[in-house]
């Protein structure tokens, strides 16, 4: 069966670095655990992995954040894929940093990919693996927050999490959302490793 997989972020060496990328992240680590290539392709850079009996078509949208689901609704058509088979990967201020969760469906909660490929798609039934990057900033930056760049703490956090990200992306595929959200979402909450300071799991 084939996924679309959607990692979210915003193109350019300028985003690399930054919280908002961390779907870009995820994907770049699964595709270099698995010797795989992004190439530029329609509406984002795209490629190609097996995983059992699961086909997933990784998407980094490079139409950036805001009009993510122009390229969203194109690769789900293209690849003539059901949108229950989708799965968003995007940042989440609203949980700590490196708490992981994944969803059935649900609102954008304020974020403009979200916000985007709802209204493109005319739905929020599709599945989104959510990453928290916390939120530790003052009243009326949050887009500088979201946009700034990890701290050297924030990036040991998030290279011990993405690995654990990866295999709930994998998951998806071959399980499903359901017996995924029952297999790993108390191990995406689980924030205990001594990696993780205590003001990270505020």
């Amino acid at each position: 069966m084939k996924h679309l997989i959607a990692g979210l972020g915003n193109i350019g060496d300028e985003y690399r670095n930054t919280r908002h990328n961390v779907g870009f992240m995820v994907l770049d680590a699964a595709a270099a655990a698995s010797g795989i290539i992004f190439k530029d392709s329609r509406y984002g850079y795209v490629t190609r992995m097996r995983h059992k009996n699961a086909e997933l078509v990784l998407l980094k949208p490079s139409t950036f954040m805001n009009r993510s689901g122009n390229a969203v609704r194109y690769w789900l058509k293209k690849e003539k894929i059901e949108i229950e088979n989708l799965l968003v990967i995007t940042d989440d201020l609203a949980i700590p940093t490196g708490s992981i969760r994944l969803r059935s469906a649900g609102s954008a909660g304020g974020h403009n990919g979200l916000t985007s490929i709802s209204e493109v798609l005319g739905t929020d039934q599709y599945a989104r693996l959510r990453i928290g990057i916390g939120s530790d900033f003052p009243r009326g930056r949050q887009v500088d927050y979201v946009l700034g760049e990890w701290s050297p703490e924030e990036l040991v956090i998030m290279k011990k999490r993405i690995p654990l990200a990866v295999e709930m992306m994998l998951s998806f595929a071959v399980a499903g959302c359901e017996l995924t959200m029952t297999a790993y979402n108390h191990k995406g909450k689980d924030l205990s490793d001594d990696s993780v300071t205590p003001a990270a799991r505020k």
